[in-house]
């Protein structure tokens, strides 16, 4: 489980969209500006951990890789693909419900078609929580190991080079060689760390109801894949002890009874990989 911490005092074109896609535009495109790529949440949280210039993730970071796999969960849900089972007249915690396929149509990203080809053929269904341990390849049973989703970090990579927004480079090392990715659209990052600051500030409504789905899912993806606090880390101090206090209130909430209040699927899938997170 990551936190925020206590800040010391100083210191190309767009992506066309699929028929099933443009029928599946809801308010989770409120965050988006007519400037900005269409973005995956993976690929957002990625550019979100790595650092500029290095063009590579924390060494110390070891939450990223659960949460790019938890943001593949999340981003199925938001396109409509998954759901968790429904609940019975016997109230049950989110992380008893198993997760189903609500739609096999592709998606025509082959992270989330991989992912969903995973949920579709397992039998029985599994919780959210498995399946972040599954996908990640956290498991002790050998015949789930071809769960795992692999290289995800140098794919949503290879993925952000084609869009323009990194590039590819070999760095030597004292033992070894590695492919970096380092920043050459800044503008990209530029836009969505101001939006994820502006919705904790200038935008900031004190219900999460009143937020778009995707920029809750990216503030609480953020804080478990442990890159929230880089993207707040350019504010003054006093904004951001702000956004860090209001980015807690979300933190700290009770993912079942906050799941209580929701309207769509989708809103239950998110606070159902929080609870996962706390869990953990």
């Amino acid at each position: 489980m990551t936190t925020l911490t206590k800040r010391s005092r100083r210191s190309e074109a767009p992506a066309e969209r699929s028929n099933t896609e443009e029928e599946e535009r809801t308010d989770e495109e409120q965050d988006t500006d007519s400037k900005s790529l269409r973005l995956t949440l993976m690929e957002e949280i990625l550019l979100l951990g790595l650092k500029d210039k290095e063009g590579y993730t924390s060494f110390w970071n070891d939450s990223i890789s659960s949460g790019l796999r938890s943001c593949i969960l999340v981003e199925l849900a938001l396109r409509r693909r998954i759901q968790l089972e429904p609940q019975s007249s016997r109230k049950r915690k989110l992380l008893d419900r198993k997760v189903l396929v609500k739609s096999s149509a592709p998606t025509g990203d082959v992270l989330l078609d991989e992912a969903l080809k995973h949920i579709k053929s397992t039998d029985p269904p599994e919780d959210m929580s498995s399946w972040i341990e599954l996908l990640t390849g956290e498991t002790w049973n050998p015949l789930k190991l071809h769960f795992q989703m692999r290289n995800v970090r140098e794919r949503l990579a290879k993925s952000l080079v084609e869009k323009g927004v990194l590039s590819t480079e070999k760095q030597t090392f004292l033992l070894f060689d590695m492919t970096t990715h380092p920043l050459t659209d800044s503008s990209e990052k530029q836009r969505l760390v101001q939006r994820l600051q502006d919705s904790l500030l200038e935008r900031w409504t004190n219900d999460w109801r009143r937020m778009s789905h995707r920029m809750l899912a990216l503030i609480l993806l953020a804080h478990a894949a442990d890159v929230l606090e880089s993207a707040l880390s350019s504010l003054s101090d006093e904004r951001y002890d702000t956004a860090s206090s209001r980015s807690r209130s979300l933190l700290e909430a009770d993912p079942d009874l906050e799941s209580a209040k929701v309207t769509t699927p989708a809103e239950e899938v998110i606070w159902a990989v929080l609870a996962a997170f706390n869990r953990s």
